[in-house]
C-alpha cells in the first residue's frame, strides 16, 4: 500500500507497557507449511516482535547468491537528505543514512545511534544535552561530528529548503549549542517542555557538512535568523544560490550525491524498475554484527512490482526475496502453495498505519469546486463508501474499520465514536438537506454556488501503484453514482498526487499514513498553520478549538491528562468528517528461509533487511537432497 510518512513522537516521560514479549510463528524444519502459512493476524497485543527460527536444511533450490531482492510497490519521491514525504524514502534512506536517534523495533522505544546515549535532560525539560560518538565516519573517512548535526538541523530550519511537512518538527527549536570544553558535546534548547524533544530527531539524517556546504555558508546564520518571521531569505543571494542546487533533483537521485554514513550506498537507481544499494567496503560497522549495524547482504535491491500476478509468478520463481507490501489477497493466494511454503516465511501482522479518504475542504472554487466545504455533505460520502463490503471482498475480511486518525491498538483510541454504516438513503437525505438535488433530471446531483450550477462531480484520486487501489475505487465510485454523485477515477503517481494534495488541488484523495507505536503531534496533519503552509494538512481541516487541542496536546507529558485531550480532539475529527477513515494497516511479511535472523516487526518498515543473514555454508546447516 502507498503511503506518506506521518509525524511519530514519544511522550520521553512516560513508559509504554505493551504484552510479554514472545516469540511467535516461524518454522522449525525447511518443509513446515501447516505452521508457516498464516491464518491469523498476529497483534502487538500478542507481541512486541515476532522471531521466526533459522531454517535447519538448505534446498537446493535456494540461491546461494548473498543479494537480497526486495519488492516494492511503489518508489520513493527521492532519496534527499531533507526534502521527501513518502514512506517508502526513508525506509531505504535507513540503510544509506545515520540518524542521531531512532526506533528499536524490539523495544518499541527510542535508542541512540549517532550519541552515546539517550540525552541529559535539564530540569525545566528545555535542554538536551547529548555526546557524539567517534566511530561513525563519512565516506572520505572523516568522522562525524558536532559541526555536521548543527549543520543538518539549520539546513532542515533554513526557509529555502523544500521541506514543508518536516519543518512542523522545528518549530520548538532555539537552538544547538557546540560544548566549548568537549568537542563531541552539544546541548539542544527547546521553547518549551514537548513530547517531541527528542525523538523529532529521528526524522533528520546527519549531512556532512563539509561534503554538502564546502563553502561553510550555513556557519554564517543562526537557528534564530531562520525561526524569525521578519527574516528575508530572499535578500541573502549567497543562501539562495545554495538552496537552488541544494534543492535540485541530483541530491535525490544521482548515486554521487545522495551519499550518507549508512552501511549501503546507493549504486543505482533505474527508474520505474529498481533501486540498488550496495554495501560499502571497509565500513566503519564492518567488524559490527549487532542487529542495527551489521550489513550482511552484499547487495539490497528494491525491485519495483506492483501487477499480483507478475508478484506471485516472481515468488514462485524465488525471484524476490521478501517484501511487506503484497495485497491481502495475493499473500494468501500464495499461502495455498506448498512450494511457497517450503520456501518462505510468511505472517499478517498489524500496523499503527490507516488508510483515508481525504476531502478538500477548502477548495478555490475554481479549478476545484466547492463540493464538500459542508460537513453534511463530507459525512454524505462516507455513508456512501461501502467499507464492510470493500473489506470482505477486497481484504478478505482482515482489516480492522477506523474511526479516526489514533490507532486503535493505542490506549487513546476514541472507541466511544460508533463506525458508520453504508447508509445509500441516509446519504441521499443529507445531500438533500444541504441543497444538492438533480435540478434537470440528468441524474447528477447540483446546486447553485456562487452564481453558478455546479455538479457533484469530482476527480476520486488514488494511485496507479496497484490494482488493488483501482478496484476500490471503482466499488466507491459505482456506489456513489446510485446516489446522484460522479467520481471519477483519476489514477495518480505518487508525486503527482502528492503535488495536488499539498498545493490543495484535489477534490478527493485515497491514501494511507504511515505511523508507530510512539504517540504522535498532530499538527503536521491536523493543524491549521499546515494547511496554511502546504504541509499535510491536505483537506483543510480545523478551527481555533482544535487547533488549542493540538498545541495543547504536544505540550503535555502527563497521561493522564493527555488521553482526554486526544478522545476530545478524535471526537472533532468524527464529526466534521474531513476524511472518510477506512482501515488499520496490516503489514504482509514475506522472507525467503534462504536467510537466517528472521524477525518481523510491528514497526515500519516491519523487516530490518540489512540484518537478514544467507545461511549457505553456515555451521549450523546441512544441504537437503530434496524438500523432504
Amino acid at each position: 500500500m502507498f503511503s506518506f510518512i506521518r509525524s511519530v513522537v514519544l511522550l520521553s516521560l512516560l513508559a509504554i507497557v505493551f504484552g510479554s514479549l514472545i516469540g511467535c510463528g516461524g518454522n522449525e524444519s525447511a518443509i513446515d507449511d501447516k505452521k508457516n502459512a498464516d491464518v491469523k493476524n498476529v497483534s502487538v497485543d500478542q507481541a512486541k516482535f515476532i522471531t521466526i527460527e533459522d531454517a535447519h536444511t538448505f534446498l537446493p533450490s535456494w540461491s546461494k547468491e548473498n543479494i537480497l531482492v526486495y519488492n516494492i510497490v511503489n518508489e520513493p519521491d527521492e532519496l534527499h537528505p531533507t526534502n521527501g514525504i513518502l514512506a517508502s524514502r526513508s525506509e531505504i534512506m535507513a540503510y544509506t543514512q545515520v540518524y542521531i536517534v531512532g526506533v528499536d523495533f524490539q523495544t518499541l522505544s527510542l535508542r541512540p545511534i549517532a550519541v552515546k546515549s539517550m540525552p541529559l535532560i535539564s530540569e525545566n525539560g528545555k535542554e538536551y544535552t547529548y555526546e557524539v560518538r567517534n566511530d561513525i565516519k563519512f565516506d572520505d573517512g572523516s568522522v562525524l561530528s558536532v559541526e555536521d548535526i548543527i549543520f543538518t538541523l539549520k539546513v532542515n530550519s533554513c526557509p529555502l529548503t523544500n521541506n514543508p511537512s518536516a519543518k512542523t518538527y522545528l518549530e520548538n527549536l532555539v537552538d544547538v549549542v557546540a560544548d566549548k570544553n568537549n568537542p563531541n558535546v552539544f546541548k539542544i534548547i527547546m521553547k518549551e517542555k514537548y513530547i517531541q524533544n527528542i525523538q523529532f530527531l529521528t526524522e533528520y539524517p546527519i549531512m556532512q557538512r563539509t561534503f554538502f556546504d564546502p563553502g561553510n555558508v550555513f556557519s554564517k546564520y543562526t537557528f534564530a535568523q531562520f525561526s524569525d518571521k521578519k527574516f528575508n531569505a530572499d535578500e541573502h543571494k549567497e543562501l539562495n544560490t545554495w538552496s537552488t542546487a541544494f534543492n535540485s533533483s541530483k541530491y535525490g537521485r544521482d548515486p554521487k550525491y545522495t551519499v550518507g554514513a549508512g552501511a549501503y550506498r546507493l549504486e543505482k537507481w533505474d527508474a520505474g524498475q529498481a533501486i540498488v544499494l550496495v554495501k560499502k567496503e571497509n565500513h566503519w560497522t564492518k567488524e559490527n554484527t549487532k542487529m542495527y549495524y551489521s550489513a550482511f547482504p552484499d547487495k539490497i535491491i528494491f525491485k519495483l512490482n506492483k501487477e499480483p500476478n507478475s508478484q506471485m509468478l516472481e515468488f514462485k520463481a524465488q525471484t524476490f526475496d521478501a517484501s511487506t507490501s503484497l495485497s491481502n489477497k495475493t499473500l494468501l493466494e500464495l499461502q495455498s502453495d506448498t512450494n511457497f511454503n517450503a520456501n518462505y516465511n510468511s505472517k499478517f501482522t498489524d500496523t499503527y498505519n490507516y488508510g483515508f479518504i481525504a476531502m478538500n475542504m477548502k477548495p478555490d472554487g475554481i479549478k476545484n469546486k466547492k463540493l464538500f466545504v459542508d460537513k453534511k455533505v463530507r459525512r454524505a460520502m462516507a455513508l456512501l463508501v461501502p467499507l464492510e463490503d470493500i473489506n470482505r471482498i477486497a481484504n478478505k475480511n482482515r482489516n480492522k474499520r477506523v474511526v479516526g486518525p489514533v490507532s486503535i491498538l493505542k490506549s487513546e483510541y476514541n472507541s466511544d465514536l460508533k463506525l458508520l454504516p453504508f447508509d445509500m438513503e441516509g446519504a441521499k437525505k443529507l445531500l438533500d438537506e444541504a441543497g444538492w438535488k438533480d435540478s434537470d433530471g440528468d441524474n447528477i446531483r447540483d446546486k447553485m454556488i456562487d452564481g453558478e450550477k455546479v455538479k457533484m462531480e469530482f476527480a476520486l484520486s488514488f494511485f496507479n501503484s496497484s490494482i488493488e487501489w483501482q478496484d476500490l475505487a471503482k466499488m466507491i465510485s459505482e456506489q456513489m453514482y446510485k446516489a446522484g454523485v460522479v467520481a471519477v477515477m483519476n489514477p495518480l503517481d505518487p508525486s503527482s498526487a502528492y503535488e495536488q494534495a499539498t498545493n490543495h488541488t484535489f477534490d478527493m484523495l485515497i491514501a494511507s499514513w504511515a505511523g508507530n507505536v510512539l504517540p504522535e503531534d498532530y499538527t503536521q496533519i491536523w493543524h491549521t498553520s499546515s494547511w496554511a503552509s502546504k504541509g499535510s494538512n491536505f483537506a483543510g481541516f480545523g478551527n481555533a478549538q482544535s487547533d488549542a487541542l493540538i498545541d495543547s496536546i504536544k505540550y503535555t507529558l502527563d497521561a493522564e491528562k493527555v488521553i482526554p485531550m486526544l478522545k476530545r480532539f478524535q471526537a472533532i475529527v468524527y464529526d466534521e468528517q474531513p476524511y472518510i477513515f477506512m482501515f488499520a494497516g496490516l503489514r504482509r511479511n514475506i522472507i525467503h528461509k534462504r536467510f537466517g535472523n528472521q524477525e518481523m516487526y510491528f514497526e515500519r518498515p516491519g523487516v530490518w533487511l540489512s540484518n537478514l543473514r544467507l545461511l549457505s555454508g553456515g555451521s549450523s546447516m546441512k544441504l537437503s537432497a530434496s524438500p523432504n
